[in-house]
């Protein structure tokens, strides 16, 4: 019988085998079947990839001249995250020693480098807090190198050549709400667009508005990597590969800058005169748009530089820009040509008069133009205009006869599903009228290629329904505030309460002269008589014209994509513009274009003045040019400025002196031709 003792000291040779050939495999699994993955991690321990930066695409015009230029340039960057590391007071010397060399302020760039956290006002660093931060850029050789010469005086300061942006205004055009601006990208926003982390700051910006945002991808490029050997005190002893960056690609757009200043120019004249007869002018818009959709120039006023994005900006200038803080500033950051809403007043009438003659009306009948007419036992009064008597449709439009119009929408109202009027019903049928104004457009995206733009309103049936919703019981709480013996607010409120969701006779009349709940922007306003202009075709607007390769190479033509065609016969939309024509000559625009020469350039076009509760009117002007074969359309808003012969149309004017070279101005485009697609050199 063999001892215990022994048992159990050949159980333990056993476990110790065991384990020798459990190690034994383990080496031999190390060293020989997965010396591949090792090598490789040695290799990686021994070089490091430095991330290329890509040049953004530039924007340009139809001439190719540059919107937004962007290249490389010398850029001075700290690293706050390095500093905070490696100094005692968080980098506050580094950084008092480093704002004479870049001439600015030690306070200014104290700002540049704080992070934008909660509670910290602009100007401060919007990215990453990993990030170098740029403070200067344009910087002199001379300055870079003596940073670069001294690293301990120094230290999480960098100088090396990086993308840069500037706007050069070419003309002094300065679309500025177009265009955008860009910022750094969030960690989410990489995400989503599957963009490597780069590591600079120049390379991680992504457009955040405008077109910079619509092309981001196209305009963003690719960057490249170069990757270095290393030794073992960090020191690049060599390059192991190279991938070239690959620069944005340009957009070409149909935005023509001679074009542009000429519009600027008229909206800024034109608040000049009102704010001159006391009119508290503080926003505006003008469009000019191709009949074949392409928008040539977009206006928003007050504009603002768009170099104030570049270097960091202030608090100050975030309230300026935004409206904060109460400031009255006009919201120069809005594009209020795709964002401002207003009601359009008689320009509207196009629909009316379309929608009428569909409906049955003749374009042949003679139509009663009263001083007011009696609706509903209210009284609609004829605005400005005594009893002109029995006149044909042409006329009503020419002399802009409301009284006519508000008849068309009573008796369309008495005849259309009258029933459907009363019922709180969010799938209530729509009005025929309000049908034909969503067939122009109106109430809806134009589409056009910018990230964002508002759609307007039209009352219909179902529009009214989710109004009262909204607002009956919650939101304005009309139930709770009003009152049946009140002011007139609180009037109004009450009846709301009770048949907000109604649509009243009263409201189609109002609604038929573009005031009331209609509201629009200048963009749908232009876009709506381009596809009257053009015979029917309503189309998506564009501002991208087509996408060039770094070298120069058409990658995309852009074309506008044509919506639908208007439900609306061609020989009704000729009698329309036929109207517009005589607006001119001896309607109500015939004062603001006494004297022009329409020999040289026929222009037709429609006032309009819209009610403002509490302020001075709307005033709008839309037109096309030239009458009989239309080439551009010319739209300007300019709210609490009166009548739209007062104020938007003489912009109007000025505007097509300076596409057409009239009345001493000089031609932004001599006889209206257009530039082909320009060669861009390639970057």
């Amino acid at each position: 019988m063999i001892p215990a003792s022994r048992r159990r000291l050949a159980l333990l040779y056993v476990l110790v085998a065991a384990m020798l050939a459990a190690l034994g495999g383990r080496l031999w699994y190390l060293q020989v079947m997965n010396t591949g993955q090792y090598k490789a991690l040695a290799a990686a321990n021994q070089t490091r990839q430095i991330v290329v930066p890509a040049v953004r695409g530039d924007i340009v015009d139809d001439t190719g001249n540059p919107l937004v230029r962007n290249r490389t340039a010398m850029v001075v960057s700290v690293n706050m995250m390095l500093l905070a590391q490696t100094t005692s007071d968080g980098g506050q010397s580094v950084l008092r020693r480093l704002a004479p060399l870049l001439g600015t302020s030690y306070t200014l760039l104290s700002e540049q480098t704080r992070l934008c956290t909660r509670g910290v006002p602009a100007r401060c660093w919007p990215g990453s807090p990993y990030q170098p931060i740029p403070v200067a850029q344009g910087v002199s050789m001379r300055t870079a190198l003596q940073i670069m010469e001294e690293p301990a005086q120094f230290p999480g300061v960098t100088a090396g050549v990086q993308p840069v942006v500037d706007y050069p205004m070419p003309d002094g055009a300065n679309p500025a709400q177009v265009l955008g601006y860009l910022q750094p990208i969030t960690a989410q926003e990489m995400a989503r667009a599957h963009m490597p982390e780069t590591g600079f700051a120049q390379d991680d910006l992504v457009g955040q508005a405008g077109l910079e945002a619509q092309y981001n991808t196209a305009l963003t490029g690719t960057p490249g990597t170069d990757t270095v050997s290393v030794n073992a005190a960090g020191g690049v002893t060599g390059t192991v590969s190279q991938s070239p960056p690959k620069n944005g690609d340009t957009l070409v757009t149909s935005l023509n800058s001679k074009v542009q200043a000429v519009v600027q120019d008229a909206l800024d004249t034109a608040v000049a005169k009102m704010r001159a007869q006391g009119r508290v002018v503080n926003q505006g818009a003008a469009v000019v748009e191709t009949t074949t959709g392409r928008i040539l120039a977009m206006a928003s006023f007050p504009d603002y530089n768009p170099n104030v994005w570049t270097g960091g900006i202030s608090q100050s200038e975030v309230d300026y820009l935004f409206g904060l803080g109460g400031k009255n500033s006009g919201e120069p950051a809005m594009n209020w040509a795709t964002m401002g809403q207003w009601s359009p007043g008689s320009t509207f009438k196009i629909t009316t008069a379309s929608a009428a003659v569909g409906d049955g009306f003749s374009v042949n009948g003679l139509y009663n133009c009263p001083a007011a007419v009696n609706i509903d036992g209210h009284s609609f009064i004829n605005d400005g205009n005594p009893n002109l008597g029995y006149m044909s449709l042409q006329e009503a439009l020419i002399q802009s006869c409301d009284t006519v119009f508000y008849e068309f929408a009573y008796q369309m109202w008495l005849h259309d599903n009258n029933a459907a009027n009363y019922v709180a019903n969010p799938n209530a049928p729509i009005q025929k009228m309000q049908k034909m104004e969503l067939d122009f457009g109106f109430g809806n995206p134009t589409g056009i290629d910018l990230p964002s733009e508002n759609t307007g309103d039209i009352p219909t049936r179902q529009w009214l329904y989710y109004m009262w919703k909204d607002n009956a019981h919650t939101g304005q709480n009309w139930c709770k505030y009003g009152r049946a013996n009140g002011n007139y607010v609180q009037q109004i409120e009450y009846d709301n309460c009770q048949t907000g969701y109604v649509w009243e006779p009263g409201q189609a009349a109002i609604a038929a002269i573009g005031n009331g709940y209609v509201n629009v922007t200048p963009l749908q306003l232009a876009n709506a008589y381009t596809a009257l202009a053009d015979g029917g075709t309503l189309y998506a607007p564009r501002i991208g014209e087509a996408l060039l390769s770094p070298g120069g190479k058409v990658l995309q033509r852009i074309s506008p994509p044509v919506i639908r065609r208007l439900p609306v016969a061609s020989s009704t939309l000729a009698y329309i513009r036929n109207a517009l024509d005589g607006v001119i000559t001896q309607g109500t625009a015939a004062g603001a274009f006494a004297g022009f020469p329409l020999n040289k350039v026929c222009v037709a076009g429609k006032t309009g003045t819209a009610q403002v509760q509490g302020q001075h009117s709307t005033s709008v002007f839309a037109s096309f040019a030239p009458c009989q074969h239309p080439k551009f359309v010319v739209v300007v808003f300019l709210p609490n400025s009166g009548y739209g012969a007062s104020a938007a149309a003489p912009a109007v004017r000025q505007i097509w002196d300076g596409i057409y070279g009239l009345e001493g101005h000089k031609a932004a485009l001599p006889g209206g031709v257009l530039p082909a697609i320009p060669t861009v050199v390639g970057r």
